[in-house]
């Protein structure tokens, strides 16, 4: 069992990020993920900086601790040839703890280059075609890629590490699970998903299965429940609903009858050990093996300090129930 941090990328400026990423390494956590958004989820949030400079910058103020995207869009915002260029640098400068995460993307960002956003199936197409390219480039020497959506000439990545960086897919049905399991080296989840670890495995997919954890630390359960319910009632939204609204004001609109009742229900939100542990067996349940937690609450650093005194050590102990 591997313990992830999610940094807030929408809630905090860069600075802020490479600080808590700081922490977080001397609380114990095994990686850090960042979502590479170019909006956040609602304007309240106020942020979204360039996550792979932020990124670069962690590499460089920590020792040990993994890095993640979580997840890049390597098909409309950004070309593969840029996504595997970078990631490839990462990879150096952090020493091989760097893990690319991917996926088929959100309208919220990837609108922003005035592309059409395209339906599902033509998303994921494009998915297998850069992850084609990315592990093309990262052979070595000049390579050429004529696909049906997405093309490179006589393009070679010089400075590659020697060996390339895992990469996990982000899956929210059975055709992105089975495009992580021919193609990826991890499936990524937003929830406790069993049928997505099941279609992945089925795809031939053998390795680390990731997924993030909500929750809201705050030393009492209302504090906790108000300052998610603020910034991240997004989240239960559902998928569909996240891929597809185009800018910040509409998940604004989107989520007006999300009461913090239902954020209390949709997460572990407080003081209390148990109902984060409760929350995390889930997912253990559900064979994800790399758990991120993704705190909602307004204090990161007393989350931080909460993890690494009650939750380190049992979190490591769980293991999927009978």
């Amino acid at each position: 069992m591997q313990i992830g941090y999610k940094l807030a990328a929408e809630s905090f400026g860069p600075n802020e990020l490479i600080r808590q990423a700081v922490r977080a390494e001397a609380a114990g956590f095994d990686f850090v993920e960042m979502s590479d958004h170019f909006h956040p989820w609602l304007d309240n949030q106020g942020h979204s900086c360039f996550a792979w400079t932020a990124l670069g910058a962690i590499a460089a103020r920590t020792e040990r601790i993994g890095l993640a995207t979580g997840v890049t869009c390597p098909t409309l915002r950004y070309h593969p040839a840029i996504v595997a260029q970078a990631a490839a640098t990462l990879a150096l400068i952090s020493d091989g703890r760097f893990t690319l995460g991917v996926g088929s993307g959100e309208r919220l960002n990837e609108h922003v280059v005035a592309r059409e956003f395209p339906p599902i199936a033509v998303r994921q197409a494009m998915l297998r075609e850069a992850l084609e390219i990315i592990r093309l480039l990262w052979r070595g020497g000049y390579q050429s890629y004529d696909g049906r959506y997405l093309s490179i000439s006589d393009a070679r990545v010089f400075d590659l590490p020697e060996s390339p960086p895992p990469i996990a897919v982000a899956a929210g049905g059975p055709d992105a699970a089975r495009i992580a399991g021919e193609l990826g080296d991890g499936l990524f989840a937003t929830g406790p998903e069993a049928h997505l670890v099941d279609d992945y495995r089925a795809a031939g997919g053998t390795g680390p299965r990731y997924a993030e954890v909500g929750m809201a630390w705050a030393p009492d359960e209302h504090s906790a429940a108000e300052a998610a319910h603020e910034t991240t009632r997004w989240a239960v939204t559902g998928w569909k609903v996240m891929s597809e609204l185009p800018n910040p004001v509409n998940f604004a609109a989107a989520t007006t009858t999300v009461r913090v009742d239902d954020i209390r229900e949709a997460m572990a939100c407080g003081p209390d050990p148990a109902r984060y542990l409760d929350t995390a067996q889930n997912y253990v349940d559900a064979g994800y093996d790399h758990l991120v937690m993704q705190n909602a609450g307004p204090d990161p650093d007393g989350f931080l300090d909460f993890y690494q005194r009650e939750l380190d050590k049992p979190m490591r102990e769980l293991v999927a129930q009978p």
